[in-house]
């Protein structure tokens, strides 16, 4: 099958745009900096329900509060997605 060169110029000019649209959309929706954070926090976590627990209770109130700063990650990455 034979295409005009204007046929084919137009068909990428149309995909080149179409592209351009998804990937930057796909860049404002991406959050790197939200995910590296809660990966970091689920670490931190991890690591704090590893640890001895002879820690006064501050062991288990920073285990509450990791997992509310996770909760709170997750609702930011939700919000920014809309």
């Amino acid at each position: 099958m034979h295409m005009s060169a204007l046929r084919l110029t137009v068909g990428a000019v149309v995909m080149a745009v179409g592209f351009t649209g998804l990937g930057a959309g796909t860049a404002y929706a991406f959050q790197g900096h939200m995910f590296n954070a809660r990966d970091d926090l689920q670490q931190s976590l991890n690591e704090l329900r590893v640890a001895v627990p002879d820690k006064g209770g501050h062991r288990e109130n920073a285990i509450n509060l990791v997992q509310q700063a996770i909760g709170e990650v997750n609702l930011g990455i939700q919000f920014g997605a809309q």
